[in-house]
């Protein structure tokens, strides 16, 4: 039985590294500060403790940008 990685890039399809493109890695940045304007029918702990974590993930890649 195949590995999750080998249904990603084949049988004998070894996944390869990709150098880094700060354009995509920018234009990732913005779509994340978007608004979501769906349903949140949540545990507001789980609502806070989300907005903090990802708070602290968009500080980290911000900190990254040149």
């Amino acid at each position: 039985m195949p590995n999750p990685l080998e249904n990603l890039s084949g049988p004998g399809k070894p996944l390869k590294a990709k150098a880094p493109d700060d354009q995509e890695f920018a234009g990732l940045l913005r779509s994340d500060l978007g608004e979501y304007e769906g349903l949140l029918d949540l545990d507001e702990r789980l609502v806070t403790d989300l907005i903090t974590a990802t708070q602290a993930v968009a500080d980290t890649l911000q900190a990254r940008l040149p």
